[in-house]
């Protein structure tokens, strides 16, 4: 059984603070927060396929991209795991 993380849930609007949870597995917040992270990895997902098929990004804008790209990564293999407990 691994650790439960973190899971950020957004951005609250009118502070401008990130919210984050340790979701109850199965739960209503884990479901918000699996919701959210999908949602983020497909919209990274776009911008990277479009800087690609652009074709004239640099090497320091493609590495600038990894990181964010690993964490989204991340947190969908998380998910995953989390369905195969």
């Amino acid at each position: 059984m691994s650790a439960r993380r973190p899971r950020s849930l957004g951005v609250d609007p009118a502070t401008g603070k990130e919210a984050f949870v340790i979701a109850r597995p199965g739960g209503f917040l884990e479901a918000l927060a699996d919701a959210r992270a999908l949602e983020a990895a497909a919209l990274l997902a776009a911008v990277v396929s479009a800087v690609l098929e652009a074709g004239e990004a640099s090497d320091a804008e493609l590495a600038a991209l990894v990181p964010p790209l690993h964490a989204a990564l991340d947190e969908c293999v998380g998910m995953m795991a989390a369905d195969q407990e």
